[in-house]
């Protein structure tokens, strides 16, 4: 089971990546719309659609940033077999299962791999190996 732990600790590592990168193509793709908007002729409608943009667009990245971390936090506690780690990935896994078909499947996997009783034990032997 230590595999499968260190697989999934692997994925959420990854889909946070991808999250993190998704918010940073957000903020530049917002960031060039702003810059068209406020080039615009019409400083009015400039004027209205611009704070409207930005507050939208932070509020998007920082949403993304938000969902990344906690998944990045427990690939690398996964990945050094932390008990606490198991904890939030359990927790993550049952989160993912709304976001179909990605996040489905790694939470199914994720579920199926931290209520292994291999992996109760895998994780108990950490811990005492860490005291």
């Amino acid at each position: 089971m230590d595999t499968h732990v260190k697989v999934v600790g692997v994925l959420y590592i990854a889909l946070s990546a991808l999250n993190l990168i998704a918010a940073s193509f957000l903020m530049l793709a917002l960031g060039i719309a702003g810059g068209i908007v406020g080039s615009s002729a019409n400083s009015h409608d400039a004027a209205i659609a611009l704070p409207i943009i930005g507050l939208a667009g932070s509020a998007l990245v920082v949403f993304l940033v938000v969902l990344a971390l906690p998944g990045l936090i427990a690939g690398i506690g996964l990945l050094r077999l932390r008990p606490w780690a198991r904890v939030l990935a359990i927790v993550l896994s049952i989160v993912h299962l709304v976001h179909i078909p990605l996040g489905t499947i790694l939470g199914i996997y994720g579920l199926w791999v931290f209520f292994n009783p291999q992996t109760e034990a895998l994780f108990r032997n950490a811990d005492a190996r860490a005291a």
